[in-house]
């Protein structure tokens, strides 16, 4: 696991990019809770974590056409995207968020 930033250095309800292990990761806060994905729209190359997070359903949008992801499971829900993003293991462990990205996640 890695040490991407304490808790309280991500807002509820938004989003940060993190480079871990050479792999960019949206961090997403939602509540207490802490999710990781990969930080990349796999409809348009674009940052996923520059976009809105939609905490009721759990899901982050990609600022640039539109798509929403689930935070945790990687799955797309509406076009134009069709295919889902890596999701990473995120805990939070004495107050700092910790992210563990392995080969077989990122595949």
């Amino acid at each position: 696991m890695t040490v991407v930033c304490a808790l309280d250095e991500l807002t509820p309800g938004s989003a940060a990019r993190f480079d871990v292990d050479g792999a960019p990761v949206a961090v997403i806060r939602i509540g207490d809770d802490v999710f990781a994905i990969g930080d990349t729209c796999t409809h348009g190359n674009v940052s996923l974590s520059e976009g809105q997070v939609w905490c009721e359903t759990r899901e982050i949008e990609c600022w640039k056409h539109g798509s929403l992801f689930s935070v945790e499971t990687g799955m797309p829900s509406c076009l134009p995207a069709t295919q889902p993003v890596p999701v990473y293991v995120a805990a939070v462990v004495d107050g700092q968020v910790d992210v563990r990205v392995t080969t077989q996640e990122r595949a």
